[in-house]
Formats: C-alpha cells, structure tokens, sequence
C-alpha cells in the first residue's frame, strides 16, 4: 500500500505520517518512511537520534551522488536516472522501518526540471510504482510533487485538516487536484479537534464518505513532542491515529504483511 499524507503546513501531517509507520511495522510490514516535507522532522517523530539523521543528510544535500546520477554539467541532465539501489543504501533501518530523509523539492519557478527535482521526482517513482510492501510519504502542503503518472501509484491520499476554514479550504484544494491527476482514493483527516461544534464544522464541510476520520487534539502528545528525546512518546503516538489506522486497514483491504484481500 502507498499513502501519500499532505495538508496546510502546521496541521499535524508528520505525526500521522509517523503514527501510522509505527502501525503498520507493528503489523509486520516492511515500511517505507519517506521524509519529503522540507522540514525533515518525520525521523525526529519516530525517535530518531540526533546522531543517526546526522549521519544520513536528506537526499535533495548529497550534490555529489545527485550530479552522479544526473549527470548534471554543461546545462544537461538525465531527467530519469538510475534509483533503485537509493531506497536501501541511503535510508536509516529502525526495526522494520526504513527512513528515507528527502528534503523538500526545489523552487525553481516556472522551470522545475532542474537536476535536484528530476533526482527526487525519480525516487518517489521508484517508491511508488515498485514492489514494496508500505509506502508512507510524509509531503509539504501541495502535491506538487506528483505526476499524472505517479499519481496513480498511490494508493491512498490523506489529506488533514485542522478545523479551521483556511485550513479546511486547503484541504479541498489538494482535494480536487489529487482526483484530477487520477489519484484512485483520497480521503481527509480532521486533527486537533478540541470541541463538538469543531467535530460538526469539518462534518459539515465534507461528505461523510470523504472523512476518514476526527483526531482529537492531544494535551499528552504535545507535551512529549517538546522532550529532546522523544523515544517515550511512541505509546501515545501510535494510540493517538489507531482509529485512522484501523480506517486505512478496511478502506484498502489488507489483512497481513503482505497480502491483500482478494
């Protein structure tokens, strides 16, 4: 399965990317955590130390091995270059997860074939159209980053939200772009509702078949995320999107790691 996670930046996109990485390695599936927001906190989530990100920079950093793969020099470079050894060789193993740190993708304007992108723009071909079992992008606001093509190699957009009207006009944004760029199921995540009238403001703002649920916002949680170490904090991590899980469990049919219902 191949969840791509996105929204307004602020909305608690990496802690459901992170919650729901956790969730499915508990399962026993080989989980691909994919880091492409341009703040790379996703592995400080999972409880990453500072020392091992260290020792793996984002992917958009390592200028060497994009020039090697790209070719770049003289104005000229592959648009599609060679990725498949990338996944393994360059992400950080932590019990069943891999971490891929990817950074965020450059701002080139109107031109954004530059060789950073097209380096990216492979890897999350590679990602999305391979073999693997779970795939868990954690994105910047937008989706900018997809193509018609790989687009279709996700499984499964979530979309969060918090119940704000700009934040909830966001949402419906990436919402209409993921179904026009042909991506097979796009659902939206209400997080950090405090109270039933939030509760009834992002029901009233979606079909009840595009939410795939409300997370209330979580005192304990936060608390933990201000901790130096936030190892501790993975109980009321996975705790806090067990119902979303539970969710993207029926929603694609996967029984065990592995296989899906036929």
């Amino acid at each position: 399965m191949k969840i791509a996670i996105t929204g307004k930046g602020g909305v608690g996109k990496t802690t459901l990317a992170a919650g729901l990485v956790k969730l499915f390695a508990r399962r026993g599936f080989q989980v691909y955590a994919v880091d492409a927001d341009p703040d790379i906190s996703l592995g400080t989530t999972l409880g990453v130390t500072e020392e091992e990100l260290k020792s793996q920079p984002p992917l958009i950093e390592m200028k060497e091995l994009i020039k090697e793969r790209t070719g770049a020099g003289g104005g000229f470079y592959i648009l599609n270059p060679q990725v498949d050894d990338v996944l393994d060789k360059y992400s950080i193993d932590i019990d069943g997860i891999k971490l891929l740190r990817m950074g965020g993708f450059k701002n080139a304007g109107s031109s954004c074939y530059c060789p950073e992108n097209a380096f990216l723009n492979a890897v999350v071909n590679s990602l999305l159209l391979g073999k693997h079992d779970v795939v868990i992008l954690d994105f910047g606001a937008g989706i900018e980053h997809l193509t018609r093509g790989t687009a279709r190699g996700v499984d499964l957009m979530l979309i969060v939200t918090e119940p704000t009207k700009v934040s909830v006009d966001t949402a419906k944004v990436i919402q209409k772009l993921s179904q026009e760029m042909g991506v097979p199921k796009t659902k939206v995540v209400g997080n950090k509702v405090r109270t039933e009238k939030e509760k009834n403001f992002l029901r009233s703002s979606f079909k009840p078949e595009e939410l795939l649920g409300l997370l209330e916002y979580n005192e304990e949680l936060w608390e933990q995320s201000m901790l130096e170490d936030p190892r501790g904090m993975e109980e009321v991590l996975v705790h806090s999107v067990s119902s979303i899980f539970d969710g993207i469990m029926k929603e694609g049919g996967v029984e065990r790691a592995g296989k899906k219902s036929s």
